[in-house]
């Protein structure tokens, strides 16, 4: 029903920036829940930030709130995540996920996930 492509990891030094994009294919987007996670070596994937489609709600990880953002596009059907005050703790492969209902922060709440892009701070 939702097919995800990110774009926009790559390799940015400890206090610099990224914007991720994900590009969305489904008839609607309205119905669902838009949602960011991470996954760093060794450990286990996590919430980053998401959002619902129709109403723009916005919802973030507490070590992400200030310097991450999570936004739409309604016109080209895409949720980007801007990533400001980098720190190597941020270093992680970065999904998309799509959903229908649940709490935003939760991953049994999304049924379609992306391929996943990296990124790498360095210090």
């Amino acid at each position: 029903q939702v097919q995800l492509v990110e774009s926009g990891g790559g390799l940015v030094q400890a206090g610099g920036s990224l914007r991720l994009s994900c590009a969305a294919s489904a008839r609607t987007l309205t119905p669902f829940i838009l949602g960011w996670f991470r996954q760093a070596p060794g450990k286990e994937r996590e919430f980053v930030a998401a959002l619902t489609w129709s109403a723009g709600n916005t919802y973030y990880e507490d070590s992400v709130k200030g310097r991450f953002t999570i936004s739409r596009d309604n016109a080209k059907n895409t949720v980007a995540l801007e990533m400001n005050s980098l720190k190597t703790e941020d270093t992680a492969v970065y999904f998309c996920a799509a959903g229908w209902r649940g709490a935003l922060s939760r991953e049994n709440a999304y049924n379609y996930w992306g391929q996943g892009t990296q990124v790498t701070v360095s210090s």
